[in-house]
């Protein structure tokens, strides 16, 4: 018997032991199948017992695993009685919405209706790579992105909820050949160069689903540059080097420049909302409530036909893309 088991790994046992099922019980934790199985297997091999027989059609607890269920309630009820003593509920909740537009930007709009007797205080970081070291750290509570392309080190401590798809555009000089259709196909960027945000390491995710999108179309990912800090700073670079630039469709303005949906096929940009694990606050809560309305009222987790999204993300975002 090991002297120290995870909690998480109790809390995944616990949730499937509720629904002795594996889709819901992710879907109840907010984690991929894949993780929630991964932890479930890890606490087996712990315990050096099997605790669900699962079959094609049901999945059940066997004699250990009844065992272990009270005793597993127990240890997460006492966890979550000492979170919520030392919970700093008072504090202002502080949320990375990376810039003043686009789905993180508009979660707190409305959170901030929803909920006007609590703070949250925006942060503009400038992607979920760099906010998730500062989550991790404590110094950050809340950020928006793609979480599949985040270091497996620094996922493990972060827990995430699937809000939208957005689809990813080109901005384009106003003058760009392209710049005169409503609509951008991706083979028509062939031999184009794209600003991904290259040789900004915040941004990895970025770059790394640009670069998926990128490969055997003949589009050039534009050369690494510093990492650009702030709106102001970012519309004057992009002008200055004369970069197009693989954007969502809401997007800042920039100004002699022009927004271009994507399409044949239309690439998506997977959004979750993500935090510390282990963190309690009612504005966490708030925001996940907000999030999920928009996604429902809005259809942001609608996956439009003839969509492209790597295999990673419609895992991570329980998604059934083709």
């Amino acid at each position: 018997m090991p002297q120290d088991l995870e909690p998480r790994l109790l809390r995944a046992f616990a949730a499937v032991a509720a629904e002795l099922h594996f889709t819901r019980a992710a879907a109840r934790l907010y984690v991929a199948q894949q993780a929630l199985s991964r932890d479930i297997r890890r606490l087996e091999r712990e315990l050096g017992t099997e605790l669900f027989v699962r079959t094609t059609r049901q999945v059940t607890l066997t004699a250990d695993g009844e065992r272990l269920l009270p005793h597993a309630r127990r240890i997460l009820d006492a966890q979550d009685a000492l979170a919520a003593a030392f919970a700093e509920t008072d504090r202002p909740l502080l949320f990375d919405v990376g810039a003043p537009v686009g789905t993180a930007y508009r979660v707190l709009n409305h959170v901030r209706q929803a909920a006007p007797g609590l703070e949250f205080v925006a942060r503009y970081l400038s992607g979920l790579t760099g906010a998730a070291a500062e989550m991790v750290a404590g110094r950050l509570d809340v950020s928006c992105g793609r979480v599949a392309g985040l270091d497996p080190s620094l996922r493990a401590d972060l827990a995430h909820q699937p809000v939208r798809y957005e689809r990813m555009a080109v901005l384009l000089r106003d003058d760009h050949p392209l710049a005169s259709l409503t609509e951008v196909p991706l083979d028509a960027l062939a031999g184009e160069t794209l600003y991904a945000g290259a040789g900004n390491a915040a941004t990895a995710e970025w770059t790394d689903l640009a670069a998926r999108l990128f490969t055997g179309r003949g589009i050039v990912m534009a050369d690494p540059f510093p990492e650009i800090a702030g709106q102001e700073e970012f519309v004057r670079v992009v002008r200055k080097q004369g970069w197009s630039v693989l954007a969502s469709t809401e997007f800042l303005t920039v100004p002699g420049m022009v927004v271009r949906p994507l399409v044949d096929p239309v690439p998506l940009s997977p959004i979750s909302l993500v935090w510390r694990r282990g963190i309690t606050h009612p504005g966490l809560d708030a925001l996940r409530t907000a999030a999920a309305q928009l996604a429902t009222a809005e259809e942001w987790l609608k996956i439009p036909a003839g969509s492209w999204l790597p295999e990673t993300d419609r895992s991570l975002m329980g998604s059934n893309c083709r």
